[in-house]
């Protein structure tokens, strides 16, 4: 059995995201969601320079998020084109 992982935004990130066209944001949601059950998927890219934090990639976007597993939380905190979401 395993755990399952909250999945949280910060305030920045949920406005990103509400910002982000709504195809898009389609092809994020289920990826996100994912991230409950499997926070270090196939294909997630550990940032370096941060502790803990991994990126997902949907065509020309980003998300990059942080793992707690002390507390068992996904924290999105950011959300955007490849261009701007690492700034």
């Amino acid at each position: 059995m395993t755990v399952a992982y909250r999945v949280l935004f910060t305030t920045h990130a949920a406005k990103q995201f509400d910002k982000l066209p709504k195809p898009t944001q389609e092809a994020l949601r289920p990826k996100i969601s994912a991230l409950g059950d499997d926070p270090r998927p196939a294909g997630a890219i550990r940032l370096s320079g941060a502790d803990n934090a991994y990126r997902i990639r949907a065509g020309d976007y980003r998300v990059i998020y942080t793992v707690q597993d002390d507390v068992l939380t996904v924290l999105v905190i950011a959300a955007g084109n490849r261009r701007e979401v690492y700034r």
